[in-house]
């Protein structure tokens, strides 16, 4: 008899993404909702450049969107943020900047590590276990 030994094996992008799309949506309070906003919305406030919203501005690049911090603006598109999760229509826009500026604080660019580095730097401000679910 053989015998077989089972290690844990890292999960791929794929079996990650099949996970994400086939889960149920969580289940969200109003007042978790409302919480995550404030708490974004100070995240906002805290920028230290000027944000700009626009419904057709898109950087094609980290690099791109990095040079605009370095000279203090930043360009949100709301056409791809507007959500009706948010109780606040702002939220998004505001949820957006915030993102973007983690980008260019750990210098992270737009792909699938880069999303991680840049959730993990905001996720390690996040005031709870909640806010981090929603982010």
């Amino acid at each position: 008899m053989t015998a077989t030994i089972k290690t844990k094996t890292k999960p791929t992008v794929e079996t990650l993404a099949k996970l994400y799309l086939n889960q149920e949506p969580a289940i969200v309070s109003e007042e978790i909702k409302t919480e995550f906003c404030d708490w974004i919305l100070e995240q906002f406030q805290e920028l230290p450049f000027a944000v700009q919203a626009d419904y057709t501005m898109h950087y094609h690049d980290a690099t791109e969107m990095f040079e605009d911090i370095k000279q203090e603006h930043l360009w949100v598109s709301m056409a791809e943020y507007d959500s009706e999760f948010y109780n606040n229509s702002f939220c998004g826009f505001a949820l957006l900047a915030v993102h973007d500026y983690d980008h260019y604080q750990t210098q992270s660019c737009f792909t699938l590590e880069g999303e991680i580095q840049a959730y993990k730097k905001i996720a390690s401000r996040a005031p709870n276990l909640e806010i981090q679910k929603i982010l």
